[in-house]
């Protein structure tokens, strides 16, 4: 993803459909409870886990949507990103040695994280068009060295949103195998087609679930890095010490602000998801009229094409194709596969862009059908 950033041939004629962050305006009320913050002095070290504000707010969001108490202070813990959540919760539940179960394709640090960890790679693959993965395959990945199971839903690069028959699934064999699940649940709130589940609420979960999520998508603050991770009270112990050596803590005023944020009144979610379906559909029709393979995502912000009607047998020269003659950036498919043939086949594409950035984009695109 960084290589085709770094190949765009600058801002005013580019279209940056790799990265995924978006190219319009925070809206201001979050930006405005961030500068009240640094006033109000909030601009030392917060508790290394989390300042007890956001802690507090992560707490009463997540207890009404999963119908439980969460605690504050013994299940909510602040990073830096959800990245950085991902790592911790690796790094603190999972030994040398253990095995992990990722879905592929995957994000792009999953797969790293696993290995840093000291722990196995065990992958089942999301098969395109509907993104399913087989049942039989999901079985045979556990094993009795199985500690953890990688869940991200809604999902990135597909969009694919897990359903309840497969999240039970997942359920049934994590307790069948005394493993644990790891959701990363960054894209909850962005749901066009079914709903979010967070496994965590299926019955015997609660106890064996380490949900990350995070401010970024949500609030459209990717730069501020402020993510969280609600586990029970005893993998949080551990999930706390590591996240100490590995940041010490996320931005404190920032943290203060999204803690405003998770208060906001509920038509900031309605409008949210209004816009980015809105984009959605304005990039999958322009894609599909440029030739791509394009399937509308169920969730997320991001469209896994395929590039077959390109003559292109090579994802990575496909983007360097798009690069060097419309000047529009995506993400080799390939790069979301730990072999690379699994993904030769597709382009992703990320849409949290102006309307007029889709379209600038999709204009630059139908040159290639000439």
């Amino acid at each position: 993803m960084t290589r085709m950033n770094l190949q765009l041939n600058g801002p005013d004629k580019a279209i940056n459909f790799a990265q995924g962050f978006p190219d319009f305006e925070t809206d201001s009320r979050i930006v405005e409870s961030a500068a009240r913050a640094m006033r109000d002095g909030f601009n030392q070290y917060a508790t290394t886990w989390g300042a007890p504000q956001l802690r507090n707010a992560i707490a009463r969001k997540q207890s009404i949507a999963w119908g439980r108490e969460v605690d504050p202070e013994r299940e909510v813990t602040v990073s830096c990103g959800a990245t950085e959540a991902m790592i911790a919760a690796m790094l603190a539940a999972v030994d040398p040695g253990d095995e992990v179960v990722i879905f592929e394709p995957f994000y792009e640090n999953y797969g790293p994280d696993c290995i840093i960890s000291g722990a196995v790679p065990r992958y089942v693959t999301l098969r395109a068009p509907a993104w399913a993965f087989d049942p039989d395959e999901l079985r045979r990945a556990f094993t009795s060295r199985t500690r953890a199971i990688v869940v991200n839903t809604p999902h990135n690069p597909t969009g694919k949103v897990f359903s309840r028959q497969e999240l039970e699934l997942i359920a049934d064999l994590c307790i069948e195998h005394d493993a644990i699940a790891i959701t990363d649940e960054i894209y909850e709130h962005l749901v066009y087609r079914g709903e979010h589940i967070s496994i965590a609420t299926l019955p015997g979960m609660a106890d064996r679930t380490i949900t990350i999520s995070g401010a970024s998508k949500t609030f459209s603050v990717t730069g501020w890095r402020v993510g969280w991770l609600i586990a029970p009270a005893a993998l949080t112990a551990g999930i706390r010490k590591v996240h100490d050596f590995l940041t010490v803590g996320a931005a404190h005023p920032l943290q203060i602000a999204v803690a405003a944020a998770l208060e906001l009144p509920g038509d900031f979610y309605v409008e949210l998801l209004g816009d980015y379906r809105e984009r959605r559909d304005a990039i999958v029709s322009g894609l599909q009229e440029c030739g791509f393979d394009a399937a509308a995502p169920d969730g997320a912000y991001y469209v896994m094409a395929g590039i077959g009607a390109f003559g292109f047998d090579d994802d990575t020269a496909m983007a360097r194709h798009l690069i060097e003659k419309v000047a529009v950036a995506t993400v080799p498919g390939s790069s979301f596969f730990h072999d690379p043939r699994e993904g030769r086949g597709h382009l992703r594409f990320s849409f949290p862009k102006r309307t007029e950035t889709i379209e600038r984009g999709v204009q630059a695109l139908r040159s290639l059908r000439s």
